[in-house]
């Protein structure tokens, strides 16, 4: 739970977009943010909306995500503090391409569509910052689409698998141990799949000898195995 009052300053400083301004520049920028605050599985904004302003995450972790007629979702991305959400449609004026929900408490620096344009016209280089990061959301949301199309649901889940083993996992006697950071559900939403067949594929790899599974709980008995599937796969 927030408890503190967040630094609107501190939060606009530490902003990868906003980090070659000076401690004045960014104290008129503070000015022209106000603080927005919202509660777990609480939506930021729906995809369709139109676009007022940048959000910036200053406390908690939001999804970006866009959902199906069917009903199902796809998380193109967990955001964390520091990141912005929504920096294209501020700029041309569009709806959202995709929708946002605070994983957990969340507070947002909001800066309104108007005042964040006429900032980026006294700031040039503010507004390239701007275009490196869309970028590279483009770059990501295009190996989406390959993985998507190319691979198959158990190639996405080791490939994840192995992710997180490499950068989250601790070293013990049973393997290496960490923990899912997400439901099953929230797995198979950014793995583009159902919550079933991830849970079926994590006992097949459990019945295989690779891991163990409990819950959210994982330890890889056989890391070179995992990444010798995809080798193979390739």
């Amino acid at each position: 739970m927030i408890t503190q009052r967040m630094d609107i300053g501190a939060v606009l400083q530490k902003t990868a977009l906003l980090s070659s301004l000076s401690s004045e520049e960014i104290k008129l920028l503070a000015v022209r943010t106000v603080r927005k605050r919202f509660e777990a599985g609480e939506l930021l904004f729906s995809e369709g909306e139109i676009c007022h302003g940048l959000h910036i995450i200053g406390w908690g972790r939001v999804r970006i995500f866009k959902t199906s007629q069917g009903g199902r979702e796809q998380v193109l991305a967990i955001n964390q503090p520091g990141d912005c959400v929504a920096e294209l449609p501020v700029f041309d004026g569009g709806t959202y391409p995709a929708s946002a929900v605070a994983i957990e408490h969340a507070e947002i620096a909001f800066i309104s569509r108007r005042d964040f344009q006429a900032f980026c016209m006294e700031h040039p280089e503010v507004a390239l910052k701007v275009l490196a990061v869309v970028g590279a959301r483009l770059r990501r949301l295009v190996g989406i689409i390959e993985e998507l199309s190319f691979t198959t649901i158990r190639q996405r889940l080791i490939a994840a698998l192995v992710r997180l083993a490499e950068s989250e996992g601790r070293q013990t006697e049973s393997g290496i141990e960490f923990q899912l950071p997400s439901s099953h559900q929230e797995l198979a939403s950014q793995l583009g799949t159902v919550r079933e067949l991830i849970s079926r594929n994590l006992m097949r790899l459990q019945a295989e000898g690779l891991l163990n599974v409990d819950a959210r709980q994982i330890v890889v008995k056989d890391l070179k195995g995992l990444r010798g599937l995809l080798s193979a796969s390739s």
